[in-house]
């Protein structure tokens, strides 16, 4: 493969809620096949690769469980193509250490409180990485193979790096984007 551009894999439903506006923060502890074994920014811009795997109706909010039955429409488990649509930039990693923090941004995310304590204390010495992003759209979406080392539980892939040419716009306005990072830095007490 010629040049390639890093993409973070996550639960498809997530990617869509972060396309929409639903939210813009993501949680990682990391994948069991990280090579550090630990999650670690590698990038701070990257496409956003939706998975469909592990996704479960029971771990979405009920208000986003229809989110969750759109991304399944057009995935089938023997597809050999996914669909990328969002970029993101990392506008700042925030290390939450305990659940009294976690609790605090419950309005934040589409996720049940049983999946976001899950994150938390799997590997309990180590802080939930709480990623806040700007997240772009691509204005046309575009279709990836789906190669055998992006399988698997590990957060960073390579992508084929003409996904650089596709123009992308905000998915909220500067305005919007900054009330919104502000109010989740606001109920992690950071101003």
């Amino acid at each position: 493969m010629g040049n390639t551009v890093v993409a973070l894999k996550e639960w498809a439903v997530a990617v869509q809620a972060l396309t929409l506006g639903k939210q813009i923060v993501v949680m990682r502890k990391g994948g069991i096949r990280e090579e550090t074994r630990d999650f670690q920014v590698e990038s701070d811009s990257f496409y956003l690769y939706p998975t469909y795997e592990h996704q479960k109706a029971e771990l979405v909010k009920p208000e986003f469980v229809s989110l969750l039955a759109d991304t399944r429409k057009d995935w089938n488990p023997g597809d050999t193509e996914t669909v990328i649509r969002a970029y993101a930039r990392l506008e700042e990693d925030l290390l939450v250490d305990s659940q009294e923090q976690l609790d605090k941004l419950r309005d934040c995310h589409i996720w049940t409180d049983r999946f976001a304590e899950e994150r938390l204390r799997w590997k309990r010495t180590k802080p939930l990485h709480v990623m806040l992003l700007r997240v772009y759209e691509l204005e046309r979406p575009v279709r990836v193979p789906i190669l055998s080392e992006y399988v698997g539980c590990k957060s960073w892939i390579g992508l084929p790096g003409e996904l650089e040419a596709v123009p992308r716009k905000p998915v909220l306005g500067d305005e919007a984007f900054r009330a919104e990072a502000d109010r989740v830095r606001s109920f992690l007490g950071i101003c």
